[in-house]
């Protein structure tokens, strides 16, 4: 009788972890991950973006609906200056149900919609200490990963990279640095003219953004500092001389495994002149909210160009966000989280704001500060009933305090909430 040897096609990679199996034919490892999700928002956009929109309107969308697929490969071979990693992810997105249904019919939300496609939150090459690519900014710490939301306030992209050139010094004991060259439109919020317009005074992009940070990571936790550099250049001929943006932040995270295994606090502070979109990346130009006949009014700008429109100011701004995640029994967690953020003009950007808020639609603004602030509380509980399937729940607290002054104008607050399920398909 003949003995048939058994061949091993897939042959398990221990150096990185689960998941990982040699390219046969390589000394090269790779892990192919990701995960498809599905989710239900109100009064919310996509991921629990922040939707600031008026709710009176009958063509407001208080339900959206978003379903998403991700494909992840990690690809890591050892050197003789380390490891040398590729990473990947690429992912589709479907929407139905913008913040305004007029457009919206059969098959999801309008043609244009940015998220109704396929694209590339993160790809990347590192080697050596050095990462080239595009990835989180080196910037952010608070990455709020005990919430679903697309954050306003905080330096994370909401799940989305920047490109950028990068180099990380490891000093031991869990200390490091690090120092990288980031694109400056990664990082632009806009620049208001006088009149009011969009943002298209911005000049070319010329100088990266530079980000610097010192972290250290041990059994306790972790904790950051961080700062950045930011370049605002006007467009236009007449423009004032380009300014120097900067923001600085730090964050803490601190495990607390006498709670529960699992359980952590974390939390990040920024504080930014001329580069708002580190203190809330999820801020749009000029936010709206109108209800109940009372409209708020939330402008936001890197800069303002005040007089003739060849002078500017720079906006200030400074943000908080924190989050607390308990695991209550294997499969069960919950979060309870919160951030505030405000935004500060100078008197002479307040006056130019002004025309823009009546220009758009305003019109009752009479006077006062263009300044406003926003904070929201939530909390999140998640059930994992079997391994690698996620079903959560959560629900928020919005609170926006206005600019300017006027008849019907006034602070508006609201409630959002959030269905998802999610099938990871990683180890």
């Amino acid at each position: 009788m003949s003995i048939v040897k058994s061949v091993q096609y897939v042959k398990i990679c221990s150096l990185y972890g689960a998941g990982f199996y040699y390219m046969p034919g390589t000394d090269t490892c790779i892990k192919i991950g990701g995960f498809v999700r599905t989710e239900v928002n109100f009064n919310a956009g996509g991921s629990f973006g922040v939707a600031f929109n008026d709710r009176d309107i009958r063509t407001y969308n208080v339900q959206h609906w978003r379903s998403r697929a991700a494909i992840t490969a990690d690809a890591r071979s050892q050197t003789a200056y380390g490891t040398l990693r590729a990473y990947a992810y690429i992912a589709a997105t479907d929407d139905s149900g913008l913040n305004s249904g007029s457009n919206i019919g059969k098959g999801g939300a309008p043609s244009g919609l940015a998220y109704n496609r396929i694209y590339a939150p993160a790809m990347f090459i590192q080697f050596a200490g050095f990462t080239a690519g595009k990835t989180a900014s080196f910037f952010d710490f608070d990455s709020m990963g005990y919430s679903n939301q697309s954050n306003v306030w905080g330096s994370a992209q909401g799940g989305n990279g920047i490109n950028l050139w990068a180099y990380t010094a490891q000093f031991g004991n869990g200390l490091s640095a690090s120092i990288s060259a980031e694109s400056n439109l990664g990082h632009r919020l806009g620049i208001s003219t006088i009149a009011g317009a969009a943002s298209t005074t911005f000049g070319g992009e010329s100088i990266p953004d530079l980000v610097g940070n010192l972290r250290v990571d041990q059994a306790w936790g972790s904790a950051q500092i961080m700062g950045a550099y930011h370049q605002v250049n006007f467009g236009e001929q007449t423009a004032p001389s380009d300014k120097g943006g900067w923001a600085f932040g730090a964050g803490a995270k601190v495990n607390l495994p006498m709670l529960g295994k699992g359980d952590y606090i974390i939390g990040q502070f920024t504080y930014g002149v001329g580069a708002i979109d580190y203190v809330g990346s999820g801020l749009g130009q000029a936010q709206t909210v109108q209800r109940g006949g009372i409209t708020s009014y939330g402008p936001a700008w890197d800069s303002v160009l005040t007089g003739t429109g060849t002078t500017a100011d720079l906006t200030t701004g400074w943000s908080l966000t924190a989050g607390l995640e308990h695991n209550w029994v294997p499969g069960w967690k919950t979060s309870l989280y919160g951030a505030y953020g405000k935004l500060e003009y100078s008197t002479a950007a307040s006056a130019s704001l002004l025309l823009a808020a009546n220009g758009a639609g305003l019109n009752t603004a009479t006077g006062g500060s263009a300044n406003w602030s926003y904070w929201q509380v939530g909390s999140r509980t998640v059930w994992t009933p079997v391994t690698n399937l996620d079903l959560s729940v959560e629900v928020m607290y919005n609170k926006m305090n206005t600019g300017f002054t006027g008849v019907g104008i006034g602070d508006n607050s609201w409630w959002s909430g959030m269905f998802r399920a999610q099938r990871n398909f990683y180890p």
